[in-house]
């Protein structure tokens, strides 16, 4: 949502402890690739799906182009790694898109450019942010899949359709699995990292399970 989005600006506004350090990153997304493989048929979309795909397009492709510069700074694998998967996240909701013949925000839009001016503007505050350190990008990706798992919740609150429950629920999967991932790496960093999204109990249980392999049809 877009008042989400403005906080978060707010909140990155406030920068973050620096500290250097080299990290690993465990497998925190198995099985991702083939999880349109279950996608139910074409539903009925209400009036707030519609602008919750677009939005959501674009959303997928912020973190999938934030952690490609962190990637191309840093070398880390684990921003590699998850960045792909945002590409499969923004493609699955290309999907969507096409299926119900919706335009595509995206289509030819380079890293870093967006048709949403909020997002644009998140996507500089989260590069800026990151810039500044490892552990920085590293605490800005766990805001960013925070993010996703609260947008989708809240943007696909009131659809019915069966094969965007399937997706917003493959996705917000993948988030919790991105943020076990991240969580792995800020703390080789000996760093600490506060939820400002998502509650702490629902942070802590997170991190509490294990990675979530595959998914099943609703």
């Amino acid at each position: 949502m877009k008042t989400t989005v403005l906080i978060h600006l707010l909140i990155l506004g406030t920068g973050f402890q620096s500290c250097e350090s080299s990290t690993t990153e465990p497998d925190y997304y198995p099985g991702e690739a083939q999880f349109l493989s279950g996608l139910p048929e074409a539903g009925t979309l209400n009036d707030q799906d519609k602008p919750a795909l677009t939005f959501m397009r674009e959303e997928e492709k912020l973190a999938r182009d934030v952690y490609s510069y962190f990637y191309t700074l840093y070398g880390l694998d684990v921003f590699s790694s998850i960045s792909s998967s945002e590409q499969r996240h923004t493609d699955a909701i290309l999907v969507l898109l096409n299926r119900y013949n919706l335009p595509d925000p995206a289509a030819g839009a380079q890293p870093g450019v967006f048709q949403d001016p909020d997002l644009a503007a998140l996507y500089e505050a989260l590069t800026a942010a990151g810039s500044k350190s490892l552990p920085e990008a590293l605490k800005a990706g766990l805001l960013i899949e925070e993010t996703d798992i609260a947008d989708l919740d809240n943007r696909f609150s009131t659809t019915t359709a069966a094969d965007l429950l399937w997706v917003k629920d493959n996705l917000t999967r993948g988030s919790r699995n991105h943020i076990r991932g991240f969580y792995q790496a800020l703390e080789v960093t000996g760093e600490k990292y506060t939820p400002s999204i998502l509650s702490e109990e629902v942070f802590q249980s997170i991190l509490s399970t294990p990675v979530e392999r595959g998914g099943r049809r609703r």
